[in-house]
């Protein structure tokens, strides 16, 4: 019996690893996406690799959005543009938005290229878009020319959408919230990182007197600094893509008539059978959950953007206008301590928190929370001392989260929307349409904080308290948008 019994589970050991090596049985040789497949498996392991390659893209990517907000105010007054500091909100909210105009005009084509010619080809051309344009926008010496290169700058930029489908097919989906939370993570570094390297780099002339002497390079490019290390990173970045595997299936027909079945084993959750005849999908805007999704993402999208152009320019804005008067290197401090929470808090936390309360939930609670932390920051600038300097630390860190928790959720909710052969074009109708919004922010929180600068004797909601009341509003709206039928429950389920 015993000897019966130790038959059998040899046996069985025998079959099981006949069914993992069908598994990992490339179906289609000569196919990218087919040798990588293994990848998505249900058993499969988490893509270190993969998965920080990954981070590192997105974050050089998406380092040049933000990364002028500290000088901006500075650099619009160098560039004599304006005729009085009271008008510089309007020029810094065009600057700011420029970048994201170019990428919502582009976005749709180079998800469609992601889709045909594969994601590494895309990543690539973006990351030199980011060397050549980032670097002659820290050369500008004229409002235009810097308005040009940060428009090029963002139509040449199709990384997010190419990243985001590429993070979905690099893992199963049970370290998908990971996935998404390494590219969220990057996202919100780079929007935290990059103001501080912008705040503490910019005008090195100024601070760094005893490294870059006056009539040096920098001294007469006050803001190339910033560029320049954005442009070292992007040529190292440059590197890591090579080593990547690229995850688009390319079957011919040939291919397909030789091998009559694709494997079930290779199918996932999340991704459509490939076969001869199959060539017709649903139409993205049919799909309520990837409208839904992505109407999340859009909201949210603004409400981030103003926030962040109105943050930048409230701090360092005159006490007396209600700001709080500070320099580059204090935003900086601020956002880089941001940044480093952030960091650790998308790592360790969002993927169990996310498992935990369901994608859902995930969007709607740090949603309704964030209203009455808008509200809260006209206070903030009564406070003095170390008192200001710790709450204003705590409250910019714990918007961020929010901000994060709530992007980082839609990501994985849209990308679980659609079929593998739909997400290059879904992330980049997606980006598309986001980056309106994203593009409008800036523009509508410069010309909303200028508008705030000129009412401050105003009987109803001065100044700040509209500034900041007004993204309020916003912030409710986007509550709106996490509920049924806006956001519809099928969702959440077409993840599981």
């Amino acid at each position: 019996m015993a000897d019966d019994a130790e038959d059998q589970q040899i046996l069985l050991q025998k079959n099981e690893n006949e069914n993992e090596n069908k598994k990992k049985e490339v179906q289609y040789p000569n196919c990218p996406g087919c040798k990588c497949a293994y990848l998505q498996h249900p058993d499969a392991g988490i893509p270190y690799k993969e998965f920080l390659s990954v981070f590192l893209l997105i974050f050089v990517a998406s380092t040049p959005v933000s990364s002028l907000y500290p000088f901006l105010y500075f650099m619009v007054q160098d560039l004599h543009i304006t005729k009085s500091d009271k008008e510089i909100g309007f020029y810094a909210g065009l600057l700011g938005a420029s970048l994201l105009v170019g990428r919502a005009l582009t976005a749709v084509q180079w998800g469609i290229a992601a889709d045909k010619y594969g994601r590494k080809p895309v990543m690539v051309l973006s990351l030199i878009s980011v060397m050549v344009f980032h670097t002659l926008f820290g050369l500008s010496k004229n409002f235009w020319m810097a308005l040009a290169t940060r428009f090029l700058l963002g139509s040449f930029n199709g990384m997010h959408g190419a990243v985001k489908a590429y993070t979905s097919e690099i893992s199963n989906q049970q370290h998908q919230a990971l996935g998404i939370s390494m590219v969220g993570t990057s996202w919100g570094l780079a929007l935290i990182i990059g103001p501080a390297l912008g705040g503490y780099l910019s005008q090195p002339a100024l601070k760094y007197p005893s490294v870059f002497t006056e009539g040096s390079l920098f001294a007469r490019y006050p803001y190339f600094l910033p560029s320049l290390c954005n442009t070292v990173l992007a040529s190292g970045a440059l590197c890591i893509i090579i080593q990547l595997p690229e995850t688009l299936h390319k079957h011919n027909i040939k291919e397909m008539e030789e091998t009559k079945l694709l494997s079930v084993e290779f199918s996932t959750p999340n991704e459509d059978l490939i076969t001869v005849k199959q060539n017709v999908t649903r139409s993205l805007l049919s799909r309520k959950s990837f409208i839904g999704a992505m109407a999340v993402s859009c909201i949210w999208s603004f409400h981030d953007m103003t926030y962040s152009e109105i943050f930048s320019l409230w701090c360092v804005s005159p006490k007396a206008t209600g700001g709080l008067n500070f320099t580059t290197d204090n935003v900086g401090k601020i956002l880089g301590i941001s940044g480093f929470a952030l960091m650790v808090f998308q790592i360790l936390i969002f993927p169990h928190l996310a498992n935990s309360l369901g994608l859902m939930m995930t969007t709607r609670v740090p949603a309704v929370l964030s209203v009455p932390l808008i509200l809260a920051y006209p206070l903030i600038a009564t406070l003095h001392g170390w008192v200001l300097w710790v709450i204003l630390n705590l409250v910019s860190i714990v918007k961020t989260f929010f901000s994060m928790m709530i992007l980082s959720a839609s990501f994985i909710l849209l990308n679980n929307s659609v079929p593998q052969d739909q997400r290059g074009v879904a992330n980049g109708v997606s980006m598309s349409v986001v980056s309106v919004f994203k593009a409008i922010g800036p523009a509508f929180g410069g010309s909303l904080f200028a508008w705030g600068q000129k009412r401050q004797d105003s009987h109803i909601l001065p100044g700040n308290d509209m500034v900041f009341g007004t993204l309020a509003i916003v912030a409710i709206i986007g509550c709106i948008s996490t509920l049924e039928p806006f956001l519809p429950q099928s969702t959440y389920e077409s993840c599981h």
